[in-house]
């Protein structure tokens, strides 16, 4: 054999090798988890979601550590997230209507909490009454395996447009709705799923625009969700004393039509939908990584005590002596802070770790429970912690998907958003209830339920601190 072609195929031996044998800091491409060094500028631990900065080219470690020795598609490269422009901020503003219409509208479920106590169905208990809101917010995020599935293989918009028909039909029907069946028919199963073919499809179309600024236009996009438990607690408020249930209800439906009629127009994913058949170890495997386990089990913990105050904080207020008219204004104090809980920790998300951020908001929200809301006895304390948690709770809701986009490959961020609240949408179903039966057994005191509420939110606050440890471990570094 000639001597150039024993060292052509030496060569190529020596090459094969290489490549057999990635070391375990070799990062894997593209999106996997978006460490760069501008916004985390740490090694993961497990070597597994380790980027370079935008716009730099893969060297030849990272490429020798590609599956199949292939370059990253084009669309995946860090560089190629626009971070902005027409279309990405117009997605922003239609993922903005959807939180409105989906996650605003379940944050108002505190009105119809009390209200349905207080007349259409007071004939039942909290704690029974309690299941038609809890298993509203349920179905909203029970729903994120199988319509995260749907999105990755067809894309938005036949979620969007099924979403539309279903949460606005729901809400009619809720508006003729006189037995308790009819209202967890109707409000609690039908309006929610639609609420959820919309809620999901935001979250995952948003993330596909934005690398860099990611965390900002999260919460920017969140935010809809707290003008929504702004503006639907006061619409219920005053249109059930100017005109009856019926049309309060329905009014709300048309303009839910409305703001979804624009997003249908404007909500749009960067990448195309790839059309694969749906298997079993797509919903596995996500649970199959430390940080994913730790993130969702903190938020299924913190979702047991995160509605508790949305739901419980009027007539609490009022059981304390707060008018009926002050009181229906809490549900508001808590939202519109919350606008700003979403936006502001997105944006230092961005610049100081988004697990940093959600750790810090979270035990926030826990220690506002337990240190303000529990022993508060007048109208001051209660106005004071409704406005602070509404922007600790904020954080959370704009934080976990921008922290599950940073551990997981864009690609998959549909699936991998909807295994996550789809366990934690079990803690949201229950915790209500339970938060309702406390009050019942101990004759109408909110202490024990107040005292859940607090420990299950430091508790799951804990889980998001471990998950951030696994990350970066105990070093002051952005993550």
């Amino acid at each position: 054999m000639p001597s150039s072609t024993t060292d052509s195929v030496a060569s190529t031996t020596k090459t094969t090798g290489d490549l057999k044998e990635p070391t375990a800091n070799h990062p894997n491409y593209p999106s996997a988890s978006p460490y760069h060094a501008e916004l985390e500028p740490v090694t993961s631990r497990t070597g597994a979601h380790n980027l370079p900065d935008p716009g730099e080219e893969p060297d030849a470690e990272l490429e020798k550590a590609l599956d199949q020795h292939e370059k990253p598609p084009p669309a995946l490269d860090p560089s190629a997230f626009p971070d902005g422009g027409a279309k990405a901020w117009l997605a922003v503003l239609g993922g903005f209507f959807c939180m409105f219409c989906s996650f605003g509208w379940i944050n108002c479920i505190g009105v119809f909490q009390d209200y349905y106590t207080t007349h259409m169905l007071k004939q039942y208990s909290p704690s029974v009454v309690a299941w038609i809101p809890s298993l509203e917010a349920f179905m909203m995020f029970f729903g994120g395996p199988f319509i995260g599935a749907i999105y990755d293989n067809f894309g938005p918009r036949y979620l969007l447009l099924a979403g539309s028909f279903f949460h606005v039909f729901g809400i009619m029907m809720t508006s003729l709705a006189k037995k308790y069946y009819q209202f967890i028919l109707a409000q609690g199963i039908c309006s929610a799923l639609g609420a959820s073919c919309v809620f999901y499809p935001a979250m995952t179309c948003v993330s596909t625009w934005f690398f860099k600024k990611r965390a900002l236009a999260m919460g920017i996009m969140a935010s809809g969700s707290s003008l929504g438990g702004v503006i639907f607690p006061i619409m219920v408020e005053h249109l059930i004393g100017d005109v009856d249930f019926g049309w309060t209800m329905r009014i709300c439906g048309f303009l839910i039509l409305a703001l979804l009629t624009i997003s249908n127009a404007t909500l749009t994913s960067r990448l195309p939908p790839t059309r694969k058949p749906v298997v079993l170890s797509d919903f596995v495997t996500p649970f199959t990584e430390v940080p994913f386990v730790l993130v969702t089990f903190g938020g299924f913990l913190f979702f047991f005590g995160m509605f508790l105050p949305f739901n419980f904080v009027i007539s609490e207020a009022v059981e304390i002596g707060m008018s009926q008219r002050l009181a229906g204004y809490l549900l508001a104090v808590l939202n519109a802070d919350s606008t700003f809980g979403r936006i502001i920790p997105g944006y230092l998300g961005d610049k100081l770790g988004r697990f940093n951020v959600l750790t810090v908001m979270s035990y926030f929200a826990g220690i506002l429970v337990l240190a303000l809301w529990l022993p508060a006895k007048a109208n001051a304390p209660i106005i004071v912690f409704s406005g602070l948690y509404g922007f600790a709770s904020g954080a959370f809701v704009s934080m976990i998907p921008a922290c599950v986009a940073q551990i997981s490959d864009i690609r998959k961020i549909g699936v991998r958003n909807g295994a996550l609240f789809a366990v934690v949408s079990f803690a949201a179903l229950t915790g209500s209830p339970i938060g309702g039966a406390l009050v019942s057994h101990h004759h109408g005191s909110y202490k024990q339920l107040q005292i859940f509420a607090g420990v299950m939110l430091l508790a799951g606050s804990t889980c998001f601190l471990m998950a951030r440890m696994v990350l970066a471990g105990p070093t002051l570094k952005k993550v």
